[in-house]
């Protein structure tokens, strides 16, 4: 055998280990996110000798990670990639996994588990996965042998990125990792995509000329640069009014002159109104969940008031909750790709502007009590923003200052959960830095956002990542003391918060660090992180008395007493 031969042969046999790892390399994966486990190990020695080809994020909580490969899938429109061990790890991450499977984001987990002749006897850690990911993934399976570990990882990155994209979940045996096998690696492929019937356009065309006050809102997660700037030039060419979903302000570039506003917990009355004035509503590429359709009473279900067009990767979704006068089963890209030419620009002028004036009055922020005023900030923030900026944030009534006042001018420019998961925000900016180097990244997290994943910033300086951090506290768990004072008058209890010095504690990582107790105090500051080479925390103190980006705390108070004492 000639020296050739055998190195063939050898490279030919190859763990469960290295076959997993060649199998993510073949689809396109270059990063992974991990919090290291025994359970895996086989995989991180594979890892270790594709360093060059597949990354690895070494994350400080399972929770974090997976919040991390959320982010790097939005931003890519691949799965992002995440390892976890087993029981207690798996566990973690599931906040994550349920993240990208009500954002339709692209994932695949995969999880270390104990050695099959264990399986059933609850072994130390040991967990069903497939049955404990079913009802939070499209797609879970064990790997039984390692010779088919190439087929698993084929499907679950199918499962992962076709229709409405979601998690996929692949169990590990730590035994199956070690042992050998000779098998091929899979072959990447171009997931087919769904595109809308010549018919279906030229109804749609119809549809939109009869209309005199229609709407086109746009979400969901199937949209590429190419598609979300496609649908901006056709709305500008029609004059047709444009919304964006909840958490999807950065599909149509926000200083487009059809643009009015964002839905969702930021949204102004006005632009809730105005949805349901809409003779038409043309929705693209979104579910139009709970909190865009305000408890589901600004399209009802099952029957809209408004003539409905329903755009949607997967026909599962169209009809489930409403019943569209016009369904099209279409990915954004190809959809996108046959708008027809519409006819109606002047007899929906007057509409247009009516909107674009609200929108322009909801963009003046409200008086703000304390030495520190949000909306001078926002607005000195907005002013620096590079063009091309990535705006992370998680959950919490801190979101509106940003959803609110901050442009989004590039797609895929805004990483945050829609599911309204807490701690996104920091790991979601780790995330951005690796996903899109060059790009200017900040993250927004309020006080008790913060704590759930700051030990993350740990993560960012042992990468050499440099997000700035933009941490807006007021003592308490805002969104939950609104709901407590509307509901239960001068009964508060479990909202306040005894919080660190987030200065000091960014410091003692090592990063970059202001505090800021009043307004002059944040420019300089933030200029000095645009400027930064390594991570940055803005830690900005506000008073407890402005609750939203709407309304104070003694207002809010003043108006449950009433209510409480008319009743």
């Amino acid at each position: 055998m000639s020296s050739s031969d055998s190195t063939s042969t050898a490279r030919a046999l190859r763990t469960g280990g290295e076959i997993l790892a060649d199998a993510l390399i073949a689809l396109g994966a270059n990063t992974a996110y991990c919090v290291p486990g025994e359970s895996y190990l086989a995989f991180l020695d594979a890892a270790h000798d594709r360093a060059d080809r597949l990354r690895l994020i070494t994350c400080r909580q399972e929770g974090g990670a997976a919040y991390m490969a959320d982010a790097h899938g939005k931003l890519t429109g691949e799965p992002g990639i995440l390892f976890v061990t087993r029981g207690p790890g798996a566990c973690n991450a599931t906040v994550g996994v349920h993240t990208a499977m009500q954002d339709g984001t692209p994932m695949l987990l995969f999880v270390g588990q104990v050695d099959r002749g264990m399986l059933g006897r609850e072994a130390f850690q040991e967990v069903d996965m497939a049955a404990f990911f079913k009802p939070l993934a499209k797609f879970t399976a064990t790997a039984d042998t390692a010779e088919r570990l190439p087929e698993l990882v084929a499907r679950a990155w199918a499962a992962a990125t076709s229709g409405r994209p979601g998690p996929a979940v692949i169990a590990l045996p730590e035994d199956m990792l070690t042992e050998t096998a000779t098998v091929a690696d899979p072959r990447p492929f171009a997931q087919p995509e769904p595109a809308p019937q010549a018919a279906d356009m030229e109804r749609l065309q119809e549809m939109l000329e009869a209309a005199e006050r229609p709407l086109l809102i746009v979400g969901g997660s199937t949209w590429t640069p190419n598609a979300a700037r496609a649908i901006t030039a056709w709305a500008e060419a029609a004059g047709l009014p444009t919304i964006a979903s909840f958490r999807r302000q950065d599909v149509v570039h926000n200083d487009s002159p059809v643009y009015l506003g964002e839905l969702g917990y930021s949204a102004s009355p006005a632009i809730n109104a105005r949805v349901k004035a809409a003779d038409l509503i043309l929705l693209v590429g979104d579910r139009m969940s709970e909190v865009p359709n305000q408890g589901y009473t600004l399209i009802e279900s099952p029957q809209p008031k408004q003539t409905l067009i329903h755009v949607f990767p997967d026909p599962e979704e169209i009809g489930r909750v409403f019943r569209p006068d016009l369904g099209i089963v279409s990915a954004m890209a190809p959809f996108c790709a046959l708008l027809p030419s519409i006819d109606g620009g002047e007899r929906w002028a007057d509409w247009l502007a009516e909107g674009r004036a609200e929108r322009a009055e909801n963009l003046i922020p409200p008086p703000c009590s304390g030495p520190v005023d949000m909306g001078e900030i926002m607005s000195e923030i907005a002013k620096r923003l590079p063009e091309d900026a990535i705006l992370a944030n998680g959950a919490g009534n801190y979101t509106g200052w940003s959803q609110r006042f901050l442009p989004y001018r590039t797609f895929p420019s805004q990483l945050a959960p829609g599911n309204g998961s807490m701690g996104y925000g920091v790991p979601a900016a780790i995330a951005a830095c690796v996903a899109a180097p060059g790009r200017r990244v900040i993250g927004f997290a309020g006080d008790g956002c913060f704590l759930m994943n700051g030990q993350e910033l740990a993560t960012a300086m042992a990468h050499g990542l440099a997000p700035i951090l933009i941490v807006i506290d007021n003592g308490m768990y805002g969104t939950i003391r609104m709901h407590q004072e509307r509901e239960y008058p001068d009964r508060v209890i479990a909202t306040d918060l005894h919080n660190p010095d987030f200065t000091a504690l960014a410091k003692a990582h090592g990063a970059l660090a202001w505090t800021i107790e009043k307004t002059e105090d944040f420019v300089p500051a933030f200029e000095a992180a645009l400027e930064a080479t390594t991570a940055s925390l803005i830690h900005i103190k506000l008073d407890p008395e402005v609750l939203t980006h709407r309304g104070t705390l003694s207002g809010l108070r003043a108006k449950a007493r009433a209510a409480k004492a008319a009743s």
